[in-house]
């Protein structure tokens, strides 16, 4: 019962993360609270496109572009109201995590609906602390510049592994997602390569993956950012964005508590209808005549095929620019490329060996999310404003601190017991 229970509460905070996608020509890229890891450390967005050479001063609204020997100032203006923020908050929320919370709330029963609510309370209050600690650094923009702000170096270090991590693993959920649905949208379709010992599904999804795979070489990958949903922004630039900071609060409560509904709604729905029979993705569980099921079918097989890239940008971007200067960009755009056409075949190859939607999430949302939503807020915010903030505040952080820990734990101790049991049972059978 715990293990539902606990595998439960692994989906339902990864239905709580944001999506991942970039805001206009810009790349951040970055899960949970962001964490834009761009040119010098995550803090300058405005210079990512072509081969500009970026000297920020990291201030707020500023920064400068060297091109063809000649200085351009860059101003960039918050002007974000209230509804945009809310808007762009409710998009980055609702992600990957809609496909299971109705699976969540089956297994994990009335449980599930008050963990969900509980987490969304959990997750508006970490995020208001991230804006706090923005406040006290106006020159930090990211969430590695926070973690960077309160820890230093080992700060930044843990916070981007961590950040990375999540990424690495939501793709990895992402191409098994693919993997499900595309079998499914092409239903009846057989294709036999005894030879290479691969099933119709996997000949399908590698075919898919090889296809996604050029977008990686590009190097204006604002280029491609038509392909994706939506574009949202994360966290910190949402706070940074606002023409007045100090509605974030309101902003955090408004779109936590439509995107909890929403998604409570959606669970007890999906739990309602389909019942015992519910798939961990609920496209799988939907009847296949109806239009409404192709095109949801379709729209989760092409997500991941434009996700993969724009994934990959910031990680690619801070690769580029660590090589010597000395190097052509021709050699630096086939290094960045092939590291990145690496890393997704690598992503492919787990995805294929672990097929399982469910486990995986759980063990993404456990082992990473639950630090980078829970924890980590909470202990940047106590070390950052140590001194500064009363002592139910400090208890309540502190209390929120050992949460995160203990619910980190027990949960990655109980996704990855079930991902080896199901391992077991396909190796045997």
């Amino acid at each position: 019962m715990w293990e539902k229970i606990s595998k439960s509460i692994g989906d339902l905070l990864l239905s709580l993360q944001p999506n991942c996608l970039p805001n206009r020509n810009r790349v951040p890229c970055e899960t949970v609270h962001g964490a834009n890891m761009d040119v010098q450390w995550g803090r300058c967005h405005v210079c990512l496109e072509g081969s500009r050479l970026c000297i920020c001063d990291h201030s707020i609204n500023d920064s400068k572009i060297v091109q063809n020997g000649t200085d351009i100032e860059h101003h960039v203006e918050a002007n974000g109201s209230f509804a945009h923020a809310v808007l762009n908050m409710i998009g980055m929320l609702i992600g990957l995590g809609q496909l299971s919370i109705a699976y969540a709330v089956e297994t994990g029963g009335w449980a599930s609906a008050f963990l969900l609510i509980g987490l969304g309370i959990i997750c508006a209050y970490t995020s208001n602390l991230l804006g706090k600690c923005l406040d006290k650094n106006p020159k930090s923009r990211s969430y590695s510049d926070i973690g960077h702000q309160a820890f230093g170096t080992k700060g930044r270090v843990l916070a981007t592994t961590f950040v990375y991590t999540e990424i690495f693993m939501a793709l990895v959920s992402y191409t098994i997602s693919l993997h499900d649905n595309l079998i499914t949208v092409l239903s009846g379709t057989q294709i036999k390569m005894a030879w290479a010992k691969l099933s119709s599904s996997q000949f399908l999804t590698i075919t898919a993956v090889l296809v996604a795979l050029p977008s990686l070489w590009l190097r204006n990958l604002s280029a491609i950012s038509f392909l994706s949903s939506s574009g949202h922004i994360v966290f910190p630039d949402l706070y940074k964005a606002m023409k007045d900071p100090a509605r974030f609060t309101k902003v955090s409560i408004v779109s936590f508590t439509l995107v909890t509904a929403l998604y409570t709604a959606l669970g007890f729905m999906g739990a309602k209808f389909f019942g015992g029979e519910v798939d961990p993705q609920i496209t799988l569980s939907m009847p296949k005549h109806l239009i409404v099921t192709k095109i949801a079918l379709w729209a989760t097989v092409l997500t991941p095929m434009t996700k993969y890239a724009l994934e990959f940008a910031p990680f690619a971007i801070q690769l580029e620019h660590k090589l010597p200067d000395s190097m052509s960009s021709k050699v630096k755009m086939i290094i960045r490329g092939g590291v990145g056409s690496c890393l997704l075949l690598i992503i492919l190859a787990l995805a294929l060996s672990v097929p399982y939607f469910e486990y995986v999430l759980s063990l993404t949302g456990s082992l990473v999310s639950v630090g980078i939503s829970i924890t980590f807020p909470c202990a940047f915010h106590t070390k950052i404003c140590w001194g500064q903030i009363s002592r139910p505040i400090m208890i309540l952080n502190l209390s929120l601190i050992a949460f995160g820990l203990i619910l980190g734990v027990v949960g990655t101790i109980s996704s990855s017991k079930l991902l080896v049991q199901s391992l077991r049972k396909a190796h045997s059978a």
